[in-house]
């Protein structure tokens, strides 16, 4: 199940590009409760990186301790009462889009620094308070271009979307040694204007809330693009404790290849 990296060799047609998406967030008092400054190096992604498939996983050995049902209803309660705390929270994320060469290493990167502020409505917007710098050698981005990672929603298996998603049991696993039950998410039905969530969940044994997610978007067209001109479309997700109750994403990365043909 650990992601094997597989870089070396690869056709001089194609290039490995990744994408990684740091947060930290602050309370809208202005303290800092957890923080990441935008990094000048690398940024190094959570120990014992996994990516689970879950396609053709057996049937899990035996049933969590509680009914699948009250699972389900609880975490869901949580993201509610995530979602609806995260809005007292402001936040800053550094967006970074690595290309890798042929010798498997950084070629070259775009980043950007993005903080989350209210109007006077008190509508969330984000602004880039970094101006992008970029040492890609085969794409052109720019700030505007990143628009797409807004409409990514934050917890997307809140009370409301649980009738429109089949969840299933499939096992459980750790993440950050934290025993957690493992769900398969789908989308019952696929629509043109909405896009559903389509992938894996780990949630907390004990507490029952979400800890990791690691799926993609999708419409009846598919799934769904974050980044202009970009294949970037699964994405994994780490959350982060905040004030020991709440959790929010933190990090998220995708990976993928381009064909650079034709360009």
């Amino acid at each position: 199940m650990t992601q094997a990296k597989q870089v070396l060799h690869r056709p001089r047609s194609s290039s490995l590009l990744r994408a990684l998406f740091l947060l930290g967030a602050w309370a809208a008092q202005g303290l800092p409760l957890f923080a990441q400054d935008a990094p000048q190096g690398p940024i190094a992604p959570p120990p014992e990186h996994h990516v689970t498939r879950i396609g053709n996983v057996p049937e899990p050995e035996a049933p969590p301790s509680l009914p699948e049902t009250e699972i389900i209803k609880r975490f869901s309660q949580k993201e509610d009462e995530y979602l609806s705390t995260r809005a007292h929270f402001t936040y800053r994320k550094t967006i970074r889009i690595q290309e890798f060469g042929q010798d498997g290493q950084p070629a070259g990167e775009f980043v950007v620094v993005t903080e989350a502020f209210r109007d006077a409505d008190g509508k969330l917007y984000e602004r880039v308070v970094e101006r992008p710098r970029s040492t890609l050698q085969h794409f052109f981005l720019r700030s505007e271009d990143l628009e797409g990672l807004q409409r990514i929603p934050a917890f997307p298996l809140t009370t409301t979307q649980l009738a429109k998603h089949d969840l299933k049991y499939v096992g459980k696993e750790k993440v950050d040694e934290i025993d957690c039950y493992l769900f398969q998410v789908k989308p019952k039905v696929v629509e043109r204007q909405k896009a559903y969530f389509d992938g894996v969940v780990w949630v907390d044994a004990k507490y029952l809330e979400v800890v990791k997610t690691y799926g993609k978007w999708v419409t009846d067209l598919g799934p769904m693009r974050s980044i202009k001109d970009l294949p970037f479309s699964l994405f994994e997700t780490y959350r982060e404790n905040v004030e020991g109750k709440y959790w929010f994403p933190d990090y998220s990365r995708s990976d993928d290849t381009v064909d650079l043909k034709g360009l």
